[in-house]
């Protein structure tokens, strides 16, 4: 019971990730140990169906938890304290590099996995230079074009996937973000209050979304896989690139006007707690 418990809570760490731009759920998972292990079970759900449900529930049972409860704090906390709230989602990814140095260690690297790390530390600093699209807001009876909600789905399961990249940015360039927020935001909301009109227009939005979210999904999940098995070493080379580029990641959409001595001693007391956090989990 402790034990699937505990993968319940990285589960909610994880869905947490996913909501907030410029976190990676994939670097949470890599930073906890469990990447390879979740990988291998979603390429694997149509062959071993039964081993897949096991070991991807309690994690999925956390992400719904993470996305349902956090939806609706995140933007007030990025907002109320942005410094504090960064600072913990910074020590949460950095807290990880630990259990990923066993991966690249044994040898010094060779000058294409110092490449590889290269290419990946900058592939991040890049997505830095792209403003988000034009928001798109919800609003009762909006109807939205299938293939495009398809395809923002698509693309933003395939980053979720990829450890560095993060999904909810991805939605943010695309001007995507607000609309799915808010769409979750007012069918939990109207689920509640039993406004099933309501939640229904939501569901017309949510559900090919969602359907690309697991398609996405699916496809770069072989792919990551195919890489991890022929080129353990060398992609993990790429994926310490990704994770040491993540201040970028998380500071980056962030606007902070100040920052007094309170702010900056909580947050460090945050970042300390997210070192903490990420290597109990990751254990």
């Amino acid at each position: 019971m402790r034990g699937f418990l505990k993968k319940v809570l990285r589960g909610v760490a994880i869905g947490v990730a996913n909501v907030i731009p410029g976190v990676s759920g994939g670097t949470m998972m890599v930073s906890m140990g469990i990447y390879p292990n979740v990988i291998g079970a979603v390429t694997g759900f149509f062959s071993d169906w039964r081993r897949s449900v096991r070991i991807l529930f309690p994690y999925a049972a956390g992400m719904g938890i993470g996305v349902v409860c956090f939806s609706f704090l995140m933007e007030y906390f990025f907002k109320a304290f942005p410094l504090q709230t960064a600072l913990l989602f910074l020590g949460l990814i950095l807290g990880g590099i630990p259990l990923l140095l066993p991966k690249v260690s044994g040898a010094r690297p060779k000058p294409a996995e110092a490449a590889l790390f290269l290419c990946f530390f900058a592939l991040i600093l890049w997505t830095q230079s792209f403003g988000a699209g034009e928001p798109k807001e919800y609003a009762a009876g909006l109807t939205a074009g299938t293939g495009k909600l398809f395809g923002a789905g698509a693309l933003a399961a395939a980053a979720m996937v990829i450890p560095g990249v993060s999904g909810s940015m991805i939605l943010m360039a695309l001007g995507y973000y607000t609309l799915v927020l808010c769409c979750i935001n007012t069918f939990l909301t109207a689920a509640v209050l039993f406004d099933w009109k309501t939640a229904g227009e939501c569901l017309w939005l949510l559900a090919p979304f969602g359907t690309g979210v697991l398609l996405g999904i699916l496809a770069v999940a072989k792919l990551v896989e195919y890489f991890l098995r022929r080129w353990e070493r060398q992609s993990y080379f790429a994926v310490l690139g990704l994770v040491a580029a993540s201040p970028a990641a998380v500071f980056g959409p962030l606007t902070i006007e100040h920052g007094g001595v309170a702010d900056i001693l909580t947050g460090a007391a945050l970042f300390l707690l997210g070192i903490f956090v990420s290597g109990r989990l990751g254990k």
